[in-house]
């Protein structure tokens, strides 16, 4: 089974995440901020892949994107947020996908599927 890191600082959002794509099979772990996922990843917990949101108060998506990325650059990341204008920012190009928030996750869930496939060589 597949991990999925969740980084929302939002309560509900992070909720309904953890609920869909533990509905899917994936093992999910949860973290509600950037410092948060960084000391999750530093104590060895090493998810498959990150669905990180950019807009965060303690550290936002982008800062966090390079810090996972110093520690371990094999972890692949999806930048998920509610803003397109994020994806014009040469700082979010080494994310391994883009999704813009929606209430329908589908596109999130196949973002996380293809990525896993890529990782696994097919």
């Amino acid at each position: 089974m597949a991990s999925v890191m969740i980084v929302e600082d939002e309560d509900n959002q992070r909720l309904l995440y953890v609920r869909e794509l533990g509905d899917e099979g994936y093992d999910v772990i949860e973290a509600a901020g950037g410092r948060d996922a960084i000391d999750i990843i530093r104590s060895g917990k090493k998810p498959d892949v990150v669905v990180l949101d950019i807009s965060m108060p303690d550290m936002d998506g982008i800062e966090t994107l390079g810090k996972i990325l110093s520690q371990d650059n094999s972890i692949p990341v999806i930048l998920n947020t509610a803003y397109s204008t994020y994806k014009d920012n040469f700082m979010t190009w080494s994310a391994d996908a883009y999704v813009v928030k929606s209430g329908d996750l589908t596109e999130l869930k196949t973002k996380i599927k293809d990525v896993l496939e890529q990782r696994a060589g097919g």
